[in-house]
Parts: structure tokens; C-alpha cells; sequence
């Protein structure tokens, strides 16, 4: 009982001594955890919701049979209904068609219409099923009927019985709203309509998108599954919910990932700033310790006190940022939707789903970082001997351990061997790894720097003949950069992150400028409202096009996604003129490219992006075969170019090839160059006068290029929001370091003060430090962050995202964040010093009458 009082009133003095240090250490584990915590709840709402979509447009379906393109011959359908173990095959039409008349800006202003046979979808995807009005029950059957989920209704601004045009390539079809899908997932904007009527008004007569399957009892669905794959013809897949809801995972993983690595930045800071609070704590209360260790505590109890007061700030901080952590989930949920800026999660209204499981993983993370923040400087304090620390000046002592600089280099060299280990899953974790290494092995190695440093900068002076000021600044740090050095392990940290964040968003920001230079060298873009239109262009209207006055060079464009593997995302194919001599004038090709003696006369040339390169091995000259015929035809990988627009793979190749190959002769795209001394706004308002006019948009490179870098700022909006906090933690925690260290000077500022040093000198000496040692940590921190960037730019994103991009060094930003932090801890130290040197001169040194 008497043990548990002394270790209450131990606590409590100690918090209510130093409140600030408290506070700053409490805030600084709150904000880690909020951080980490949302970001964690916004992207497991996103994903489950989307994946519940998914499930509800697969109803109670067991396999689903799609093909390689997006379409395929409706003739497998019957096959598929009379073959032995199905029990129901419903077919399915999905149709992306735009909604005239919308904002040019809406990035999501196409409408998911599915065609389905009512008598077959009641058995498979009973919520697909429309409701008509009561007088009207055959309405489901009707060719120019339509059922909007609630999610679509709303957003279009219709009701029952209105009339809703849609566009699909460039013919216009106006349909009735004849009810709606009441069981339709919550916020999910789609369209049902008989598959009939689909496939004769948009076109597509004679194809399906998918077949869903139902087996009978007692038939085993992966045996079935592998059967069925043997008997397809190549073009063709089957998939179960699962792998639909495995391509969904896997489509955001890295993103999500590295947010969530992002939104621990501040955590990590946060550690560091546990340290150096808990350090400067037990050097100012080691005589205390000494005290009670001759009193009768054994050195487990001195250890057990100090973690218990750790884990007290570790518990208050992690419960304060579970509930921040929701509040900005929330918010952020509401305001920008489930995607972040990421783009992944289109069209969907994520909820909060609270999970204690995931709750308690972040408390418990919390608190371990937490500990782990206190534990050296605990471990040191128990085992200190009781003697040596009771008297004045052993704090040196007890930090002579920092500078040993072995830790570090052991630190430092397995980040070096991290970087040249393979991704894990597709994920960087050796990368992530390595920067954690860079940063802790930076951070140990401030103390034997700084002393480094401050002696030699000292000795320059004095042979400079420095004012007193100055002298007395530096002797402090030359004598003390153990101190100095721990009062700037959070800033560093957050300092060197940003740095290197910076550094690596505007390389990634100009490669994306550079990129889209190259690859939009028309002056105008013409296509339909859906960008990947399913018809886009008749040969007839390609020709309207290529005759209008003004033009003096046409590209025609065709692209549409493929699936190479189910488990993963769909390839974006791109059929388009290509100089096959010298692709870099069409495509931003990397150096790896054959020339055309190289490529074989048997094979199709293809250039892929470098995603196709790790994703699939599509390494140049490699032969391999695509899914656009029914016949096998070989392929050569002749080059990879740079992509920055599909991350899941892109292949480009001749158009005529395409076309030769697939017999398909409409294109999505056309890409305009003008003749001289003809305006954009005159060969549009010409092509606005043809008869499909209307159906067209029309696109300038600069409006691409300002709309693209706009979604690019969006995308790392987060990122620059989570820098700001980490660096907002850090100059915390130079401000409590500072307060801390002042008050432990009161008697050398007094001494100062009895010798005739004023207060506003001694305040000048103080913002000398700060300044000087800010400088000193911004040094470093652009050394930590620029060798951490190389991590990001050449390791982390290629093997996040599959790109690569150049180095680029932001100097104007870099210097702004550089005076910004200098200023702020020349002034953080000296707010910090005026409470110390506020007090009476004859009490700062009565202890030593």
C-alpha cells in the first residue's frame, strides 16, 4: 500500500511540476494514432463497401463467366444453361452510358446499366429485379423501359414516369422511367433494364458482358470451376464473388497502404519525442531516484515507476486519438467521400464501421511506442548507481552512452541492404523498413555529430574572436551535444520526412508534367461523352471528322480493357499510330526498346508500360500471346514506356495491327493537329455543326494538363496534411525540450546573471541555440530526407505503383520549410528560457551558498 502511495504521489508531482512536457507528449501520441486510426477506418469503409456492391450485382450467382474483352458472343449462353450441374444461367448486359447535359467536370458522369432477363435474375440477383407501378407489371419486359436504384434517382433528379436520355457513342436514346430498384445496395448508382431492349438500343446485339451461374445441390464448385476452365476457349474466365472482391482488394492495396504508412508518420515522430521528454525527465529527477534507491527501492521498482508513468501518457494519448481518429474518419467520410483522392472508390457512400478489434490494435500500438520511447532512458535511470548520481553534473554521465556510434552504423547499414531486397506481395516493406532504419539510425547519430560539429564551430570562433554571446552559445552545445542532440530528435524526424516528401511529390509532380507533355502533342482531342466508349466512331464518322475544314492531321485512338489475370485488375489496351522506326516520338519510352530489325516478322510488335514489366514479366523481346482473336497470334514486347495514367498495366500497339487482328474498325478517340493560322474554337464549332456533333467533347492539351495536375494535388492532399502535422509535433517537442533544459539551467543563469550577463542577453543567447541547433538539425535533416527521398523515388514507388520517375529537387520549397523551421525554434527556445530566467537572481543560486 505504502508502495503504490509513493508511486501515486511520484506521478502526480511530476505531472503537476511539468505539465507542458505532459501535454506536448499526450498530444503528440493522440495525433499519431488519429491519424493512423482514420485513415485505417476510411479505407476499410471504402473497401467494404465496395465490395458489398460487387456482391449485390452477383446476387446468389456460385461462377460467373466473363470474357478477356469487355464483350463476347451471346451463343455461349445457351451452351452454358444445358450443360450438366447448372441449375440457372442468367445472362447479363453491362453498359456504361453517359448522361448528356451533366458538368463537363463531373469526373463520374456515366451511368452502370445493366440488361438482365427478369425470369432468370428473379432466381440469381433478385435485388437487380426492377419494381414497376401496379398498373403497369409487364413494364419490366418493356423496350423502352428503365428502374434506377434510389442512389441513381437522386442523383439524376428524376421519378418515376420521367424521361431520361442516355448516350452511348454518338446516338442518343431516351428511355422511361419506369420504377425503381428498391433493393439496390445503399449509394449504388445503377440502371436495369430487359437485355433485349439493351443490346437493341446501345447496340450491342448479339453480345453479352457476363453469365452468371448457379449449380445444382451436391455439385462441387471448384471442381466444376476447373472443368469449365478447360472447355472454354482461352478468351475466355471464371470467377467466383471471391475473386471479384479479391480484384476490388487489390486494386487500392498500395495506395491504402501507404497511406496508412503515411498516417504513421506522426506516430513515429511522436516516439521520439516520448524519448527525449522521458530523457530530460529522468536526468532532472536522477538524484530523486538516487534518493529512494538509499531509501530502501531496488533498481526493478525505479525501472517499473518509470514505464508506469510512460504507459499512464501512452494510455491517455492512444484514447484521446481513437476518438480523434473517428471524429476525422467521419468527417472526412462526409465531406470527400471514401477515395481519399485516390480515385479507387467511385460513386459510393461509405459508413463508418467501428471495429473493437482494430480499435485495440491501435491502442495497443499506442502504448508500445509509447514504452518503447521511455524504455532506454528508463533502463538507464534504474541502473544508475546511487552514489555518483547524487551529485550535481552527473547528467553528462548518464548520457555518455549516446554517443557511441555503433548503433547507428549498424542502423544505417541494414537500411543500405534493405534497398536492394525485393518487394513481399507486391509491397515495398523492405523499403519501408529501410527508411525506418535511415531515420533511427540518423536520429542515434546526433550526438557524436553534434559534439563533432559544436567543438570544431567552437574552436573557429574562438580564433575568430566571437562576442561573449556567441561563445557562451557554443561552449553550451560543444560541452552538451548529448542534450542538444535529444532536444532535436523530433524535429529531425519530422523535419527529414518532410524533406524528403517534398522532394519526392515534386518529382513525381514534374515527371507527371514532362509525361503528359509527351504524350499530348495534338492540338485538339475529340471522343464521346464515355471515354471509354464501347462504340465511340463509325468508320462514316471518322471520315466527317478527318473532312472538316482546318484539319491537317488525324490520330485515330482505340482503347478498351482486357483481363490478363483475374485475380488482378484489367490491362488498359491502346491501339493508335505508331512511329514502329522511332516510338519515342508517340510514346515516352524508357531506354529498353528494340529496334524494328529486331522484331520478329512472325510477331505483332506491342509496347508496354513499366507496369506490365512487373506485374505480368513482360520483358522486351519476350513473345508473348493477348486474348483479341479466336486464333493464336504472337506478340514481341518491342518497348516499355513510361505510364503514369493506369497503374495496373497499359499496352500500345498499331492500330492497323488491332484492327487487322480484331476486325473492330470503330475508335474512341481522335487526336487533331491544325493547320496554320486555324484556331481550336473554329474546328470545333465546326465539328459541333455535324449531325453527331452534339455527342462529342472536346479537350486542349493545357485543360488536360491543369485537370490532371489538379486530381495529382488532390491525390497528396493528405500527404501534405500529414506533413504538417508531423512537423507541428516536432516543434512541440523542441519547445517542451527547451523548457525542460531551461529549467534545469536556472542556477547557470543565474550565475550568468550575478556576473552582469542581462536578462535580454541571456535571451539572445538562448535564441543563439536555438537557432544554432536548428540549423544544425536542418543540415542533417536535408542529408536524412534527401537519402530517404532516393528510398521513395527509386525503391518504394516502383515497387508500390510500378513507375519510375526523375529526381527533382524543389529548392524554393525546401528553403521556405528550412527559414520556417529556424525561425520557429529560435523562438520556441526562447519563449521556452523566460520562465527560468524570470525568477530572482539570489534564489536561482541559494543551493550552492
Amino acid at each position: 500500500m505504502k508502495r503504490n502511495l509513493l508511486s501515486r504521489w511520484l506521478l502526480l508531482g511530476e505531472w503537476q511540476a511539468h505539465r507542458l512536457q505532459i501535454v506536448v507528449a499526450v498530444i503528440a501520441i493522440a495525433l499519431g494514432i488519429a491519424m493512423g486510426f482514420s485513415i485505417h477506418l476510411i479505407n476499410t469503409a471504402a473497401v467494404n463497401e465496395f465490395s458489398a456492391a460487387v456482391k449485390s450485382l452477383s446476387g446468389q450467382s456460385d461462377l460467373q463467366v466473363r470474357a478477356t474483352q469487355p464483350t463476347f458472343d451471346e451463343m455461349l449462353y445457351p451452351v452454358l444453361a444445358q450443360r450438366e450441374g447448372v441449375a440457372v444461367a442468367s445472362p447479363v448486359l453491362e453498359i456504361q452510358a453517359a448522361v448528356p447535359g451533366r458538368p463537363e467536370d463531373d469526373r463520374h458522369n456515366t451511368l452502370k446499366i445493366l440488361g438482365i432477363d427478369v425470369y432468370r435474375a428473379v432466381a440469381m440477383t433478385p435485388d437487380l429485379v426492377g419494381v414497376p407501378a401496379d398498373d403497369r407489371a409487364f413494364d419490366m419486359l418493356s423496350a423502352d423501359a428503365i428502374f434506377l436504384s434510389p442512389a441513381a434517382m437522386e442523383w439524376l433528379e428524376v421519378k418515376q414516369g420521367d424521361q431520361l436520355p442516355l448516350r452511348l457513342g454518338t446516338q442518343t436514346v431516351t428511355l422511361r422511367v419506369a420504377g425503381g430498384l428498391t433493393r439496390a445496395h445503399a449509394g449504388q448508382r445503377i440502371a436495369v433494364m430487359d437485355i433485349g431492349a439493351a443490346q437493341w438500343h446501345f447496340d450491342h446485339v448479339g453480345v453479352l458482358s457476363r453469365i452468371d451461374l448457379k449449380l445444382k445441390q451436391g455439385i462441387h464448385h471448384g471442381t466444376f470451376k476447373a472443368a469449365l476452365e478447360k472447355e472454354l476457349p482461352a478468351q475466355y474466365v471464371v470467377t467466383e464473388t471471391a475473386d471479384q472482391e479479391m480484384r476490388v482488394h487489390n486494386m487500392s492495396r498500395a495506395y491504402r497502404i501507404n497511406l496508412n504508412v503515411l498516417g504513421l508518420v506522426a506516430l513515429f515522430t511522436g516516439t521520439f519525442l516520448v524519448f527525449s521528454t522521458q530523457v530530460l525527465s529522468t536526468l532532472r529527477r536522477r538524484p530523486q531516484f538516487a534518493l529512494l534507491r538509499v531509501l530502501g527501492l531496488t533498481r526493478n521498482q525505479i525501472l517499473r515507476q518509470i514505464l508506469r508513468e510512460s504507459s499512464l501518457l501512452g494510455i491517455v494519448g492512444s484514447l484521446l486519438g481513437l476518438g480523434l481518429g473517428y471524429a476525422l474518419a467521419a468527417t472526412a467520410l462526409h465531406v470527400f467521400g471514401g477515395e481519399l483522392g485516390g480515385g479507387f472508390f467511385p460513386e459510393i457512400k461509405p459508413s463508418i464501421q467501428l471495429s473493437p478489434l482494430a480499435a485495440v490494435l491501435f491502442f495497443v500500438l499506442g502504448v508500445s511506442v509509447t514504452l518503447l520511447g521511455s524504455l532506454m532512458p528508463a533502463w538507464e535511470a534504474a541502473r544508475a548507481h546511487p552514489a555518483p548520481a547524487l551529485k550535481s553534473g552527473s547528467e553528462d554521465t548518464a548520457l555518455a552512452g549516446l554517443r557511441t556510434p555503433w548503433p547507428a552504423l549498424v542502423c544505417v547499414t541494414l537500411a543500405v541492404v534493405l534497398t536492394q531486397l525485393p518487394p513481399v506481395a507486391e509491397l515495398p516493406l523492405f523499403g519501408y523498413f529501410a527508411v525506418a532504419l535511415l531515420l533511427i539510425g540518423g536520429i542515434a547519430w546526433m550526438p557524436s555529430m553534434a559534439a563533432w560539429f559544436f567543438s570544431g564551430l567552437f574552436r573557429v570562433c574562438n580564433r575568430l574572436t566571437a562576442g561573449a554571446l556567441a561563445t557562451l552559445a557554443l561552449a553550451r552545445l560543444a560541452n552538451a551535444p548529448q542534450q542538444a542532440a535529444i532536444a532535436l530528435g523530433g524535429v529531425l524526424a519530422s523535419f527529414s520526412l518532410m524533406v524528403a516528401m517534398a522532394i519526392m511529390v515534386a518529382s513525381f509532380r514534374l515527371s507527371i508534367e514532362d509525361w503528359l507533355t509527351h504524350i499530348l502533342p495534338a492540338d485538339v482531342y475529340v471522343r464521346t461523352e464515355v471515354r471509354q466508349d464501347a462504340i465511340g466512331f463509325t468508320p462514316q464518322e471518322q471520315q466527317a471528322i478527318a473532312a472538316t475544314a482546318g484539319i491537317e492531321r488525324i490520330d485515330l485512338i482505340r482503347s478498351l480493357q482486357i483481363t490478363l489475370d483475374p485475380a488482378r485488375p484489367t490491362v488498359t489496351l491502346i491501339a493508335r499510330p505508331i512511329d514502329q522506326a522511332d516510338p519515342g516520338n508517340t510514346v515516352p519510352m524508357t531506354d529498353d526498346a528494340l529496334v524494328p530489325a529486331e522484331i520478329p516478322r512472325d510477331a505483332i510488335p506491342i509496347w508496354v508500360s513499366e507496369a506490365m514489366v512487373d506485374l505480368y514479366d513482360y520483358q522486351v523481346g519476350k513473345r508473348v500471346v493477348l486474348p483479341l482473336s479466336d486464333g493464336r497470334q504472337d506478340y514481341v514486347v518491342a518497348g516499355v514506356w513510361r505510364d503514369y495514367g493506369r497503374q495496373f498495366g497499359a499496352i500500345q500497339m498499331q492500330l492497323s495491327d488491332y484492327q487487322k487482328i480484331s476486325g473492330e474498325l470503330h475508335v474512341n478517340e481522335t487526336a487533331l493537329w491544325l493547320q496554320t493560322g486555324v484556331t481550336p474554337e473554329q474546328v470545333m464549332a465546326a465539328l459541333k455543326a455535324l449531325p453527331f456533333g452534339e455527342s462529342l467533347t472536346f479537350w486542349q492539351p493545357n485543360e488536360i494538363r491543369a485537370i490532371s495536375l489538379k486530381i495529382f494535388d488532390r491525390s497528396f492532399a493528405v500527404t501534405y496534411l500529414l506533413e504538417l502535422i508531423a512537423v507541428g509535433v516536432g516543434l512541440l517537442g523542441v519547445a517542451a525540450s527547451f523548457s525542460a533544459q531551461a529549467l534545469r539551467r536556472i542556477k547557470e543563469f543565474g550565475m550568468l546573471r550575478h556576473i552582469g550577463v542581462t536578462r535580454g542577453q541571456i535571451y539572445r543567447m538562448l535564441a543563439l541555440e536555438g537557432g544554432l541547433l536548428a540549423g544544425f538539425g536542418i543540415l542533417i535533416g536535408f542529408l536524412l530526407g534527401g537519402s530517404i527521398s532516393l528510398i521513395l523515388i527509386y525503391i518504394v514507388n516502383p515497387q508500390s505503383f510500378h513507375w519510375t520517375m526523375q529526381l527533382h529537387l524543389p529548392w524554393p520549397w525546401l528553403m521556405i520549410m528550412a527559414l520556417a523551421m529556424l525561425l520557429a525554434a529560435a523562438l520556441t527556445a526562447l519563449l521556452a528560457g523566460r520562465q527560468a530566467v524570470s525568477g530572482s537572481v539570489i534564489r536561482a543560486v541559494k543551493e550552492d551558498w
